[in-house]
């Protein structure tokens, strides 16, 4: 009976952290929206193919003769409708503009996972080892952000040519600096701390130290940055593919949607251009309400409301 009631008790004790935050998270009306409209991009973005009635990238479905038709509008053949209307290409808007989601979802959250990992290894290092290594490090940070990040992407982009991986590169590249000088902020601090200081008394291991008891306490203020990152890496993946240096045509993108529609706009085919427009300010709305959110949960002395 007493180890049933400790393990109930140590139970309710793992699970206060999670309650307290969840708790805190959904008190905001504003956040939980936006959560749920962030779960519904995530689905779209996940399921996409298995929801669209066509593969917009596939030319032995498109049709010429359907290009550039109104909302609601049927295919030639009658066996489609476009609900959205079509595009200059004969491609179904709803089919073009989902896939277009799961694209810069997924170059937003990968560039975003490994710049982190790039920056944050980088900080940590610097911040532990100091010396020659951390000035060489800011140093690179320093050049790096003196440059504005779009015209960073725009030259590596015009070197080496549009596409996925490229670009996933490029915004990389654009990203790593920011999180080594925010980690390496953090970790000067708890560089600082007792148990930090009693790690190397026990002659710990360099490694052992960092990504053993510095990482941990260093990445929880760093969520909420990222989150914001993955937004940012969104819109500069859309800003360069509205400028044919991002995605090439055969890739799906919310971007080169809008630039593809934006000559027809003068014409009233408003669709072909509005219509991803709106579902890139969506996945950018969805992520910043739920950053803002973890923002003020994980760091209070940030609260704005």
């Amino acid at each position: 009976m007493r180890v049933a009631t400790a393990l109930a008790t140590a139970a309710v004790d793992v699970e206060t952290p999670l309650r307290r935050f969840a708790r805190a998270y959904l008190a905001s009306k504003v956040a939980t929206f936006g959560l749920v409209l962030l779960c519904m991009v995530l689905f779209v973005a996940i399921a996409g193919p298995f929801l669209t009635p066509q593969n917009p990238y596939d030319l032995k479905l498109l049709d010429v003769m359907d290009s550039r038709l109104p909302p609601g509008e049927k295919s030639g053949d009658g066996k489609l409708t476009f609900l959205l209307g079509s595009d200059e290409q004969g491609r179904d808007m709803v089919s073009a503009i989902v896939y277009g989601i799961r694209t810069s979802v997924l170059v937003g959250v990968v560039s975003t996972a490994i710049a982190l990992a790039i920056g944050l290894s980088l900080g940590l290092l610097a911040a532990y080892l100091g010396g020659r290594f951390d000035g060489f490090i800011m140093r690179l940070v320093d050049i790096q952000l003196s440059f504005p990040p779009i015209l960073i992407a725009l030259i590596l982009l015009a070197l080496t040519g549009p596409g996925l991986g490229k670009i996933i590169v490029a915004l990389v590249a654009v990203k790593w600096a920011y999180y080594a000088r925010s980690a390496r902020s953090i970790a000067l601090v708890e560089r600082r701390k007792e148990y930090i200081e009693a790690a190397t008394c026990l002659g710990l291991s360099t490694p052992r130290i960092i990504f053993r008891h510095l990482l941990p306490n260093c990445l929880t203020p760093l969520l909420a940055v990222t989150a914001l990152q993955v937004a940012s890496a969104i819109t500069l993946e859309a800003t360069l593919s509205f400028l044919g240096l991002g995605l090439p045509p055969t890739s799906p993108s919310l971007g080169l949607l809008i630039s593809n529609g934006s000559q027809y706009l003068m014409s009233g085919k408003y669709w072909i251009s509005v219509f991803p427009g709106v579902a890139l300010l969506v996945v950018i709305v969805a992520i910043n309400l739920v950053a803002d959110q973890l923002r003020d949960v994980l760091n209070p002395r940030l609260q704005t409301h």
